[in-house]
């Protein structure tokens, strides 16, 4: 892995042939962890690391820049193991999150746990994942907004002030104070 920055960015963008990133990927150093997901509703845009970018910089991968976010804008709410096993993979969670137009995500569970709180009116949309190099595939509930995630949290975990603190401290209000491609 490379050293944290100290202001990590997520970076959108488009590629003339998504086949492209398909050939570049494995030719990555090993030492880097490289995302690159495609973003929900659009036809070609993709979200990217500071590490991922760089890495394609490295190969002269030709690519669109789009715009970026702040990292800090999306926030991330681990459960003790998600926090154990992924705290070098937090920017690549965030870019996920981004991905799906997420402000925030929190960790409920691993494959296989039968509660991970999906409620009527929900979906799977509202979830994702994320599978550990160490094997544990983590699924996530996706926020779009405060509100959202309030409510999510306050029946989920009815009385964990800190997961509550969590999404009412959400650094933005809601998905639509982020850049949009669609």
């Amino acid at each position: 892995m490379s050293p944290r920055r100290l202001l990590n960015r997520l970076y959108y963008f488009t590629v003339e042939d998504e086949g492209i990133l398909a050939e570049a990927f494995p030719r990555f150093e090993t030492e880097a962890f490289c995302v690159a997901y495609k973003v929900v509703g659009t036809d070609d845009v993709f979200v990217a690391t500071s590490e991922t970018k760089d890495a394609m910089d490295r190969l002269d991968l030709s690519y669109n820049l789009l715009g970026e976010e702040d990292s800090a804008r999306l926030a991330l709410l681990h459960s003790p193991q998600s926090k154990e096993e992924l705290p070098e993979y937090e920017d690549a969670l965030k870019a996920l999150a981004l991905a799906h137009r997420a402000i925030g995500m929190a960790c409920v569970g691993v494959n296989g746990d039968r509660d991970l709180g999906m409620t009527p009116g929900g979906g799977a949309r509202d979830y994702t994942y994320f599978t550990a190099p160490a094997g544990h595939t983590f699924i996530w509930r996706l926020f779009t907004s405060r509100a959202e995630a309030t409510a999510f949290l306050d029946k989920r975990l009815a009385g964990d002030k800190k997961a509550l603190e969590w999404a009412e401290g959400l650094p933005i209000a809601s998905s639509d104070e982020l850049k949009s491609f669609q």
